[in-house]
């Protein structure tokens, strides 16, 4: 299946490239080629099978209290800090030999990343009400972290396919399979290891009750499933104004003007595939993609092969968007513009304290898997789902962190002091692909396309009137289109 790029894609594939000049002063150089000349001349990352990457401390969650006069620079060089780390990667699959050598590669990276480090510092120290932050020279080391990616390939596929998920060969993993594409497949993930049989887990526990001053309305808003093809490697919440921020490629739906450099204005403006046109909110999420060797279209562009992101990108079957309610009270209006993320791209090397994936298959919702892929049985379909947080400050579209001024509902389903219940967006994503382990979701070079680093991002571009519409919905306990 071929698909087509959307409009911005094809208009630029840049590559940014930062230059730290003297005095702290950073320039960011883009370099354009647009979708009919031959691509940069950097080469994709290699595919053999490798059992190391590199981990190194989460900068940005590190930073909750960014002064807004630094932001803009201090998103830049943690962006500038994963180009850095994608870099080192790449030197890492291509360093043969012993561990020593391996080693060496970490050597250029920790002094990149303490000078980032030191001028995010000095961003912050610059602004009247700013305060160098204490420990940043603690973040610049990093380490090499063992992946199992060498040893589940070298026992074979058959053994490993039985022990991770009771199917053996029969689990229909296709034909492209059995043709040579292990190496493509696996490249820099994911391992047979990652995928379970959805049916050798066990069902969640109950979900929370409604108390009587619940909202148990649901207000569901349509925007197709990317069926246009609109994909980039962008991330305008965390890396605002750089391409390829994210070294992975989103699908998007909703908001069409969306990429790195939209802002509010851009967005308030845009066009949006929402069948309520007072719907321009931008929905978007790492592409699933089939390993099965087929080459798609961004396979020598940044965000696909360049950053080990390989094979056929796949069309959702179904894409649900609902907002619902809490079951404690009352919720209220979100603001405009107000900008979510759920979920830690970074969580296989940054640990599980963000993450949320959340995979099953179609008959099976009851049991979600947070760190599996799942294999699901014949006629049953692959399942993502992004609940996002349901607890807003009151005050804040965004944070430093992209984290703090959002949170999710305690165990008991009320929100901590000072933060108030707002609808929760609850995002459900279906793919109709073969049986078995021969998928995976784009991730960053390093993060080895492990599950658990799923993830989904949300702008609100509700129309105001649209907005309170939704609360009235859902206090009110109906079910809104």
């Amino acid at each position: 299946m071929q698909h087509k790029r959307s409009k911005l894609a094809n208009r630029t594939i840049a590559a940014t490239a930062a230059l730290i000049l003297g005095g702290g002063t950073m320039v960011a150089l883009n370099v354009h080629a647009s979708a009919g000349e031959d691509p940069p001349a950097r080469t994709a990352l290699p595919v053999a099978p490798r059992t190391e990457t590199i981990g190194c401390p989460d900068a940005a969650g590190a930073l909750p209290d960014v002064p807004r006069g630094a932001r803009q620079e201090v998103d830049r060089e943690l962006a500038a800090m994963d180009s850095q780390i994608t870099e080192a990667y790449r030197k890492l699959a291509d360093t043969p030999g012993a561990s020593a050598d391996r080693e060496a590669t970490l050597g250029p990276l920790k002094d990149e990343r303490a000078a980032s480090l030191g001028r995010i510092g000095d961003a912050v120290e610059r602004q009247p009400e700013g305060e160098r932050p204490q420990g940043l020279d603690a973040l610049a080391p990093c380490t090499l972290r063992t992946a199992e990616l060498g040893q589940d390939r070298d026992r074979g596929q058959d053994g490993d396919l039985e022990r991770d998920g009771g199917q053996g060969q029969d689990g229909g993993q296709g034909p492209d399979r059995d043709q040579g594409q292990d190496g493509d497949r696996q490249g820099n993930g994911p391992s047979p290891a990652d995928f379970v049989d959805i049916r050798s887990v066990r069902p969640d526990a109950p979900r929370v009750q409604n108390r009587r001053t619940a909202s148990r309305g649901t207000f569901t808003t349509e925007c197709g499933r990317n069926k246009n093809g609109k994909f980039n490697p962008d991330n305008v919440i965390v890396a605002p104004g750089v391409s390829n921020g994210a070294h992975h490629m989103h699908d998007y739906v909703g908001n069409q003007a969306t990429d790195a450099f939209a802002s509010d204005g851009t967005l308030a403006a845009g066009t949006t595939s929402c069948r309520n046109q007072g719907d321009r909110s931008t929905y978007y999420w790492p592409v699933l993609r089939l390993q099965n060797g087929k080459a798609e279209d961004d396979v020598q562009a940044d965000g696909g092969g360049k950053d080990g992101n390989t094979g056929e990108i796949q069309t959702p079957s179904q894409v649900t968007l609902d907002f619902v309610g809490s079951p404690t009270g009352r919720v209220t209006a979100m603001p405009r513009f107000l900008r979510i993320i759920t979920g830690d791209a970074k969580a296989f090397t940054n640990g599980d304290a963000n993450a949320n994936a959340s995979w099953s298959c179609t008959g099976f919702e009851n049991r979600q898997l947070k760190k599996k892929y799942p294999i699901c049985p014949r006629g049953s379909r692959v399942v993502r789902t992004f609940k996002f947080q349901s607890c807003w400050d009151g005050k804040n579209a965004d944070s430093a962190n992209h984290r703090t001024h959002v949170a999710f509902a305690r165990a008991n389903g009320t929100c901590d002091l000072g933060f108030r219940l707002i609808p929760q967006l609850v995002q459900r994503v279906v793919y109709a692909v073969p049986p078995g382990p021969g998928f995976a979701v784009d991730s960053f070079p390093e993060q080895l396309h492990k599950p658990e680093t799923d993830h989904g991002d949300f702008i609100n571009v509700f129309e105001e009137r649209l907005m309170r519409r939704m609360v009235d919905c859902i206090n009110a306990g109906r079910r809104c289109r």
